[in-house]
């Protein structure tokens, strides 16, 4: 899967941009459109990806001339979120998962996109990470145990590994560190159960970790490049993927749902080293680089090689993503101020 560099923009300017780029369909996913049944039903759209994820799905199927019913369903506690998707042409439910009964309501569906999860707040409310990450998939894996899933989880499913490994693969063992880690495995395990009773096909993608430029690890190292702060190298490696391409890659992994579920890491192909990042952030923005701590020999590190195998490598090449980001922090581009703690190793969130 490639792309000629005239695609990509040299810089992105506003937040309009920025949501353009990160839902604009590819052929191939365009392609892939015209095979849904339909309708699709995107749990958690209210989320960070969730938006940019439903508006790539609705763009993709118009472009591939289909009139497909897509939902996205959140509680949507930010409504400007749903109207931002209601302006899109997405069709929005307000639902609360935890409520049965409002499960009950949601529509049909022959496809099902699952986001929902909590990690930040664990360690102050474990126990409503522990319901949100095991009841709720409970819940949805019972009313669409006829249709695909594909359920995002996450690399801290799996323990600290050394770097020269270049990743947990996905046959792996599951011995993660902390509450939020721990939760999510039981996510996977109940997700699994459910698809064993009704021999549901489903796809689990471990996402490590999906950047753009409101958030993200890679903003989160320019930012204190910019500001001059040190950068801390404990966690001195990490994975990262554009969240346009992993907004596709989630789209089209559908289509390899099966049972015995289909796992897949998702990540881009590299181990990056934090502290290249930031002397590329600072040749970018023009700043010494401070760094605190040395690099230990372990980090949270996914290997994609089977995802890039079965759905093409990430399509967006690392050093624009680099250079978008670094223009960004550089001109005051809006940062949701969520930093993701990357260099956390005690799993506490």
């Amino acid at each position: 899967m490639t792309n000629a560099a005239a695609t990509f923009p040299e810089v992105i300017e506003t937040e309009q941009d920025l949501d353009d780029v990160l839902s604009r369909p590819r052929p191939v996913l365009i392609e892939f459109m015209r095979r849904l049944q339909g309708p699709l039903v995107i749990l958690g759209a209210g989320g960070k990806m969730g938006p940019t994820l439903a508006w790539l799905a609705h763009r993709a199927a118009a472009a591939a001339g289909r009139a497909l019913d897509i939902f996205a369903v959140s509680r949507f506690s930010d409504d400007a979120t749903r109207c931002w998707l209601q302006e899109r042409g997405v069709q929005t439910l307000s639902i609360d998962l935890l409520n049965r009964q409002d499960v009950q309501r949601l529509p049909d569906a022959a496809e099902v996109v699952y986001l929902v999860g909590r990690k930040f707040g664990t360690a102050e409310n474990a126990a409503q990470t522990w319901v949100i990450n095991t009841l709720v998939p409970a819940y949805i894996a019972e009313r669409y145990r006829h249709s695909r899933l594909v359920v995002l989880s996450t690399g801290n499913v799996y323990p600290f590994v050394s770097v020269s490994t270049g990743g947990s693969v996905e046959t792996d063992a599951l011995t993660p560190v902390g509450e939020y880690a721990n939760a999510v495995v039981a996510r996977e395990r109940v997700l699994e159960f459910f698809a064993h009773l009704a021999s549901t096909p489903l796809t689990i993608l471990r996402l490590n970790y999906a950047v753009e430029l409101r958030y993200g690890v890679l903003v989160d190292i320019a930012r204190r490049v910019h500001a001059g702060d040190s950068v801390n190298l404990t966690t001195g490696y990490l994975n990262c993927i554009w969240q346009g391409d992993a907004n596709d890659m989630v789209l089209r992994s559908l289509g390899l749902a099966s049972f015995p579920p289909q796992i897949l890491n998702l990540t881009g192909p590299a181990v990056l080293s934090v502290r290249g990042l930031a002397l590329r952030f600072g040749e970018l923005l023009g700043r010494t680089v401070r760094f605190e701590g040395t690099e230990s020999e372990t980090a949270l590190l996914n290997n994609p090689a089977r995802a890039c195998a079965m759905l093409g490598a990430p399509a967006t090449p690392l050093d624009r993503v680099l250079r978008w980001t670094a223009h960004w922090v550089r001109s005051g581009g809006r940062c949701l101020d969520k930093p993701t703690h990357f260099e956390v190793r005690d799993g506490r969130y």
